[in-house]
C-alpha cells in the first residue's frame, strides 16, 4: 500500500513504490495505480521535464549527473528516469544507471529511476509518462528523461517533455554521429559535449557547424533552437545550459505555449493509451486469443491471405 503523506512528503522510498506499482503489469495493480494517480495528478505539473539523448559514447550519464547536480547546487530537486533497452529474449534489462550515476544517486535532493522498456517502440518505457507525475508529486521540479541512444525512441520522448536536448559528440558532420534529420528538428537544444583538451578546437568547429546547420531545420515560432558547447566532466559551461533552460521555461510560459504544448502531449498520450488497453483486454480475452492463434496457423499454412486473416479478426473483435 503506497502511502500518500509520504510520497507528496519527497519520501524516495515510497516514490520508488509508486513507480512500482505503476510499472506492474498485474491487473488488480493497474486499478491501485490508477487511484493513486488520480490522487497525485493534483499535486503534479510543477516541474521542467527534461529529455536528453544522444549517441551512444557522448557522455550522458557523465552529464546528467554533472548537471543534476548542478541544478541541486541551484536549489532544485532532481528526478532522472533513465529508460534501459530490455532484453527481448529474456525480458531482462541493464538498470545499470545508479552505479553509473553514483554521486547523484547518492545525494538526498535526487532520485533516480531506471525504466525496464519492456519491449515497447524504440526502448521508450511503456509507464514513464506516469512515472514523471509521480516524480512531480514528490517535490521534483526538474524531471531528467535519459534515452538509450538515437532512433525511433526519441520520438516517443520529444513527444513527453518540455525541452528535448540532443548530445553530439566534437566529430564534425551528421553522417558521422548517425543523427537523423528528423531528430535535429526535434531538438530545442544541440550540446557539443567532451569539448575539453585537445579536442576543443574540433568541438568548436563542430559547434560552428550545427549552428549553421540548425538555421535550416524546422522548428516552432515560439523558440529557437540553441547550440551550446559543453564539458560535462570538467563541468564547462553547465550554467549557460541551465540559462537556457530557463529562459525556455520563462518565454515559452508568457506565451501560454507551455502548456499548450503539455496540453497536446497529454491528447498524444490518450490516442496512444486507446490502443494499448484494447491490446490488453483483446489479449485477456480466451476467444480472442484462440481465434487469433487459429488465424494465425492459417496465414502459416498457406491457406489464407494475411490480409483476410486480419479483416476476419478485426470483425471478431468488433462483434
Amino acid at each position: 500500500m503506497i502511502e500518500l503523506e509520504k510520497l507528496l512528503k519527497g519520501e524516495r522510498r515510497s516514490l520508488a513504490k509508486a513507480i512500482t506499482l505503476v510499472e506492474s503489469s498485474r491487473p488488480e495493480d493497474n486499478i491501485e495505480a490508477q487511484k493513486l494517480l488520480e490522487k497525485v495528478l493534483p499535486h503534479s505539473g510543477n516541474s521542467i521535464r527534461l529529455g536528453i539523448t544522444g549517441v551512444p559514447g557522448v557522455g550522458k550519464s557523465t552529464f546528467i549527473e554533472s548537471f543534476g547536480l548542478y541544478l541541486i547546487s541551484k536549489g532544485h530537486k532532481v528526478a532522472v528516469l533513465a529508460i534501459d533497452p530490455s532484453s527481448p529474449i529474456s525480458g531482462g534489462s541493464i538498470l545499470g544507471d545508479k552505479t553509473r550515476m553514483e554521486n547523484l544517486s547518492q545525494h538526498e535532493k535526487a532520485f533516480i529511476r531506471p525504466s525496464p522498456s519492456l519491449g515497447f517502440l524504440g526502448g521508450v518505457a511503456q509507464k514513464t509518462r506516469e512515472s514523471i507525475l509521480l516524480c512531480e508529486a514528490a517535490g521534483f521540479d526538474y524531471v531528467l528523461i535519459e534515452t538509450v541512444g538515437v532512433g525511433q525512441s526519441e520520438f516517443e520522448v520529444a513527444d513527453m517533455v518540455d525541452f528535448f536536448l540532443v548530445l553530439m559528440l566534437p566529430n564534425a558532420g551528421d553522417e558521422l554521429q548517425g543523427i537523423k534529420k528528423g531528430i535535429l528538428e526535434l531538438a530545442d537544444a544541440v550540446i557539443i559535449n567532451k569539448a575539453d583538451g585537445d579536442i576543443l578546437p574540433q568541438a568548436n568547429l563542430t559547434l560552428a557547424q550545427y549552428s549553421s546547420a540548425m538555421t535550416l531545420m524546422r522548428h516552432h515560432s515560439h523558440w529557437k533552437a540553441k547550440v551550446l558547447s559543453c564539458s560535462a566532466l570538467e563541468k564547462k559551461n553547465l550554467d549557460l545550459i541551465y540559462v537556457m533552460v530557463e529562459e525556455y521555461k520563462t518565454s515559452t510560459k508568457a506565451t501560454g505555449y507551455f502548456a499548450q504544448k503539455r496540453l497536446a502531449q497529454n491528447q498524444q498520450w490518450f490516442k496512444k493509451l486507446i490502443g494499448e488497453l484494447l491490446e490488453r483486454k483483446i489479449i485477456h480475452n480466451k476467444t480472442l486469443r484462440e481465434a487469433k492463434e487459429r488465424l494465425e496457423g492459417s496465414v502459416l499454412k498457406g491457406e489464407m491471405l494475411p490480409l483476410k486473416a486480419a479483416q476476419e479478426y478485426i470483425n471478431l473483435i468488433i462483434k
